[in-house]
């Protein structure tokens, strides 16, 4: 099966993908519980697999996790940690080297194509039933945000953030998807969203003297309270994370 995609720059750092990691273990364990041979397959793990071995570790030996890249190099180098069946490193692209995953992670990948290359892409991964965690961070993991991408079409919208070293919840929007980077635009749903938890940010200020986490937690409540749909407990908002359904970010013209 020819692969599907083209060569990205594949620079990444250890811990980079911790919080989404830690993420998809808690979130999507029932999903990944249910299936009778969990596979999660890691999409463009870059010139080192440090990643993919992280995520291996942290989702446990019940589930197998598949590394895919699209440059045959990056491949070479990776297969020395091979550790079948619980690890392997293949060549492929979007089109998932005609894998049928449980789960697929796809991190600072479709960041580096083009917006009307997203579609097509989404629907590749989850054409056999693939729940996609797909979306981008900083070079050392401290702001990400992803979504979750089932039959082609976004279901959800999570951002978090290293709460020791944020400054505002409105550097979220630099590491935004690649499907919502362009839409930060007043006007814009997720531009009012942005905008609603930096505010709620601000005016949690006092509560700094508890510690990020409180502060943190007031500002997820007050966009909460402010009409936005804001998903999970506080036991995820004290991670850093805000949640929401992807169709609160959907206009006409969207």
């Amino acid at each position: 099966m020819r692969p599907f995609g083209a060569v990205t720059r594949g620079t990444t750092n250890p811990n980079r993908l911790r919080r989404v990691d830690n993420w998809i273990a808690v979130t999507l364990g029932a999903v990944l519980a249910r299936a009778e041979a969990p596979l999660v397959v890691d999409l463009g793990y870059g010139a080192s697999p440090v990643t993919t071995l992280e995520l291996h570790r942290r989702l446990g030996s019940s589930v197998s996790v598949v590394g895919l890249e699209i440059d045959p190099a990056r491949v070479a180098v990776a297969q020395p940690f091979d550790d079948p069946p619980g690890l392997t490193f293949r060549r492929g692209g979007f089109e998932l080297a005609g894998l049928a995953p449980t789960v697929v992670r796809a991190f600072n990948v479709l960041r580096q194509y083009d917006l009307d290359a997203v579609p097509a892409a989404w629907a590749a991964m989850t054409a056999t039933g693939a729940v996609l965690v797909e979306g981008t961070c900083d070079e050392l993991g401290r702001l990400a945000s992803w979504v979750t991408v089932s039959a082609g079409v976004p279901r959800t919208l999570t951002l978090a953030s290293r709460l020791s070293t944020l400054d505002t919840p409105a550097t979220l929007a630099e590491r935004l998807p690649k499907c919502l980077i362009h839409h930060n635009v007043p006007g814009q749903p997720i531009h009012a969203l942005l905008s609603t938890l930096d505010t709620a940010w601000r005016d949690a200020a006092p509560l700094s003297v508890f510690g990020p986490r409180q502060r943190w937690r007031r500002a997820v409540e007050a966009t909460r309270d402010a009409g936005w749909p804001v998903l999970d407990r506080p036991a995820r908002w004290r991670l850093g994370e805000l949640t929401v359904p992807y169709s609160c970010l959907v206009t006409d013209g969207s």
